[in-house]
């Protein structure tokens, strides 16, 4: 399995990782201009590191995560989420256009999902998604 994943990182890096990383790359540089939204930066850069590397990994919910998170997704809606989920939704329906596109599309809808709104939200290897949903981080390797 972990060959499998390799080689989908490897194509997904190639034909939208890369583009997609840059561009939450950018909107965290963007992010970081203003000393207020230096944590929406700091999602931005963690959305980068995931869009570079998805297969594998997954999106779980911060179950310490409270109100400050769910005001600042909406903060973060406006001023970076619907633009960087508008494009990771137009490149998904590019990559389902072709038949081995489509799981790399399918991970573009994802990446879209998560760019609406990414507080509050950890990134897990796969294998302790479930752990983390419980709040029990000292088993769950963060990245």
């Amino acid at each position: 399995m972990e060959v499998l994943r390799t080689i989908l990182n490897l194509l997904w890096l190639v034909l939208s990782g890369i583009w997609s990383a840059l561009g939450y790359a950018i909107a965290g540089v963007v992010m970081f201009i203003l000393i207020v939204t230096i944590p929406f930066g700091i999602a931005s850069f963690r959305l980068a590191g995931y869009a570079l590397w998805p297969f594998g990994r997954t999106v779980v919910a911060d179950p310490q995560a409270g109100l400050p998170s769910a005001i600042g997704n909406v903060l973060w809606f406006i001023l970076a989420g619907v633009w960087l989920a508008i494009a990771q939704f137009l490149v998904g329906v590019g990559l389902c256009l072709t038949i081995i596109g489509i799981p790399f599309g399918i991970a573009n809808f994802k990446l879209a999902r998560l760019s609406l709104n990414p507080l509050g939200k950890k990134i897990v290897p796969v294998e302790y998604a479930d752990v983390a949903r419980t709040g029990l981080d000292a088993y769950v390797p963060i990245t």
